[in-house]
């Protein structure tokens, strides 16, 4: 059986030449309103109010929802925009944003 050829124009690339991408994990707590996680979500990854809501009871549900997976620079912004975002004005208790964590995809 003969062996494909591959076009002098193609390139192969190597498993370790592929760029690690990261998931931006949002984790759940008892400080923030569904409205506070679907305003949040639309603003910063500009979700329709059906993906956030979906996001906001994933992480209602399971503690946690994985909302953008992405190469690390783009995740640790992403990451730190949810730390910016503040406090959920709906509650009192509120005192600061949501917690999101980065781990490898």
């Amino acid at each position: 059986m003969a062996r494909p050829l591959i076009a002098p124009e193609t390139e192969a690339i190597e498993r370790g030449d592929l760029v690690p991408m990261y998931r931006v994990v949002l984790l759940d707590d008892n400080d923030h309103t569904y409205d506070y996680v679907i305003e949040m979500l639309q603003k910063i990854f500009i979700f329709s109010l059906d993906q956030a809501y979906r996001h906001a009871e994933e992480v209602d549900r399971c503690g946690r929802t994985i909302v953008i997976t992405c190469e690390l620079p783009a995740a640790e912004f992403a990451r730190d925009q949810i730390h910016a975002y503040g406090p959920d004005w709906r509650l009192e208790r509120s005192k600061g944003a949501m917690s999101a964590e980065i781990e490898r995809a």
